[in-house]
């Protein structure tokens, strides 16, 4: 995902023909977002997206599917920072064609031959194996029960320190200020600060162009791209905004309310300008993420991001961005 751009565009043997794109947006999401909608755009991509939306990325779609909601069908939502499973029971039949990620895939798999069991389970089956039932934290959960009660707590201490005496997953059971497992992956085995790929330390002659860290958090009313094309959140955010501190703001000749262009050599976008003591001195925030076809100039953020990845897990870097910003 991190990388989509480039593997669409670069010469892949064998290239990439065809994609499904499901629970997600890349046009809006992916970074360098220029090169991700030229490989959607391409006349040899068979693109499917299913989802409930006619997201952007569903624009450069050869088939959009209808996906069902968290409404219309079952799921397990497993613990994210509390101590809790949680069973996600339909509402309401799928409305119209809408069928879950899951029936299509069994559908799909069917229809090319596949018969591995797994293709045959339906989404209670996948639930009740979700549970492994020697897991010490499953001891006393089941999906039947879970189902019925709609929640449960795992089977852990009250109050939970696992990490209280140590029993850190590392190694050596601790915590690591020397990690032999950063050491035998060639970084820094010790904790140490690497500057930002874009910036003044590792990048000066960039910075000098491009002075302007920029930052792309949510906004407030949207999760990522999600809910980003909701009345709600347009009626609350309005346009896209750059938050500017006054300092930056007063050596651009950029009052509060302008309209700028924010810009480097990946790209540009147009954004509503906001004084503000929020922001650092030298660093903007582009609140995202917009979908390209609701903003005023067909951009978002990611029109700025690139596509380098961290040096320890391989990650995005949307958050290492030189730009410079004027008034328009």
């Amino acid at each position: 995902m991190s990388t989509i751009g480039n593997a669409l565009l670069n010469a892949n043997d064998p290239p990439i023909r065809a994609l499904f794109v499901y629970n997600s947006n890349p046009v809006a999401v992916a970074p360098e977002s220029s090169k991700v909608v030229a490989g959607f755009a391409r006349e040899d991509l068979f693109c499917v997206v299913h989802d409930v939306f006619l997201t952007d990325t569903a624009d450069y779609a050869d088939i959009v599917l209808p996906a069902t909601t968290q409404l219309e069908h079952i799921d397990i939502h497993s613990s994210y920072g509390h101590l809790y499973a949680l069973a996600n029971n339909a509402a309401i039949a799928p409305l119209g064609e809408a069928k879950p990620n899951t029936e299509v895939f069994r559908l799909l798999a069917a229809h090319m031959g596949f018969d591995e069991p797994c293709f045959r389970e339906s989404d209670e089956e996948m639930a009740r194996n979700a549970f492994l039932p020697d897991h010490p934290r499953a001891q006393g959960l089941s999906w039947d029960t879970l189902k019925e009660k709609g929640w449960q707590r795992l089977n852990v201490p009250s109050p939970f320190a696992p990490f209280a005496r140590g029993n850190f997953p590392t190694p050596s059971g601790k915590c690591e200020f020397y990690s032999q497992t950063l050491a035998d992956q060639g970084l820094d085995p010790l904790p140490t600060f690497i500057p930002p790929r874009e910036s003044a330390a590792s990048h000066p002659v960039l910075s000098r162009k491009y002075p302007l860290a920029m930052l792309s958090p949510p906004a407030r009313n949207a999760l990522n791209s999600t809910f980003a094309n909701l009345p709600v959140f347009l009626d609350a955010e309005k346009t896209p905004s750059l938050d500017i501190h006054p300092a930056d703001a007063a050596s651009r000749g950029i009052d509060d309310g302008d309209r700028v262009r924010v810009f480097n050599d990946r790209g540009s976008m147009i954004a509503a300008a906001r004084i503000t003591d929020k922001a650092r001195p030298g660093v903007v925030v582009a609140l995202s993420i917009w979908w390209r076809k609701l903003s005023p100039d067909g951009t978002n953020a990611n029109m700025l991001t690139g596509q380098a990845l961290t040096d320890m897990g391989r990650a995005a870097t949307f958050y290492d961005v030189l730009v410079e910003v004027e008034r328009v």
